[in-house]
């Protein structure tokens, strides 16, 4: 029987700032409690709102310092405390924390915790948590279904690819804003592009072809309503970014509700990716130690889909992306 992991590697950072802050660190692992397991890593997704916890743009963050990095991961559970069924080592995992999924081992509630499914790869259970949860949470709100005709904004990013392919199979149709390099991408998810930009509510009618527009939702980091109130929605049809930011920080609460909420979304998720409800595009894999670069990526905005790390790379050969190329050339 392997040893129990007495020690991890975890991504901290002392102070508010940048990518600078962030410093990866030996720390002593604990055995996991009561309702309890230990989890090795095998992949976890990044998120804007961590830069902005980061940054201290969130005023109303409590935790103390240093601070941990990261809330959602995939992996397979190593060690178990008292009362952890239904996990046991060896269980394939995905889970979520408040923070600290950026490390090699994690001591988890078995309440934070959802089998993963043998048909979704590590890279996409490790990515899917906060985006996932956070698009899926945004659709139930606005109860979007096959009547509907929903407008997604930034629809190639980390939340909107997903909550657009979760819309399109409710049944909605979906037009989905973004630039030009990806409309062949939401184009091949059965979602209709439209470019950002002035006449932007004209270009969004002409694609729903007559059909009413009956939902907005915004992750470009705008307020949206401007446009909603352009297209003829009332309030309650439309999130802005504000919106998906409290949902995101709502997500992130350590309390046993919310806790709860967050795990259940996080098993909707999980049969919907089974079954190919959605697909999780992996933009970036980044080995734990380059941590930095890969926030710096995230931060471009240039990204589709989610940027993960990886805890234990076979190789960090770096490939070519089309991306890379657009902007090279741009």
């Amino acid at each position: 029987m392997a040893k129990k992991p007495d020690q991890t590697t975890t991504v901290e950072y002392d102070r508010a700032g940048g990518v600078e802050v962030l410093e990866s660190r030996p720390r002593p692992l604990p055995p996991p409690g009561h309702r309890e397991v230990t989890v090795r890593i095998i992949c976890a997704g990044i998120s804007h709102i961590d830069g902005f916890i980061r940054s201290g743009n969130e005023a109303d963050w409590d935790e103390p310092w240093p601070r941990r990095s990261g809330s959602d991961f995939s992996g397979v559970v190593v060690a178990v405390g008292d009362q952890a069924a239904p996990f046991r080592v060896g269980s394939d995992v995905i889970g979520h924390v408040r923070s600290g999924a950026h490390a090699t081992f994690v001591n988890v509630p078995v309440a934070a915790l959802v089998p993963k499914p043998r048909g979704v790869s590590w890279e996409a259970a490790g990515g899917m948590f906060l985006a996932g949860a956070t698009a899926l949470d945004i659709l139930d709100q606005l109860k979007i279904g096959p009547s509907d005709t929903v407008v997604i904004s930034a629809a190639a990013g980390g939340v909107g690819s997903i909550q657009a392919q979760l819309a399109k199979h409710r049944g909605a149709t979906v037009i989905g804003t973004c630039g030009d390099r990806n409309f062949d991408y939401l184009r091949q998810l059965g979602i209709k592009p439209v470019r950002y930009g002035d006449g932007i509510a004209d270009r969004i009618r002409k694609a729903a072809a007559g059909a009413p527009i009956t939902a907005l939702i915004d992750n470009f980091g705008q307020d949206g309503s401007t446009l909603a109130e352009e297209l003829g929605l009332p309030e309650k049809r439309h999130r802005s970014s504000a919106d998906r930011r409290e949902t995101e920080l709502r997500l992130l609460q350590a309390d046993p509700e919310s806790v709860a909420y967050g795990t259940q979304l996080l098993s909707r998720l999980a049969v919907l990716a089974q079954a190919r409800g959605f697909t999780l595009l992996i933009s970036g894999l980044y080995p734990l130690d380059e941590i930095r670069e890969a926030y710096a990526d995230l931060q471009k905005l240039h990204s589709r889909g989610k940027v993960l790390i990886g805890t234990n790379m076979v190789t960090t050969f770096r490939t070519l992306r089309a991306r890379d190329v657009h902007e090279a050339a741009g």
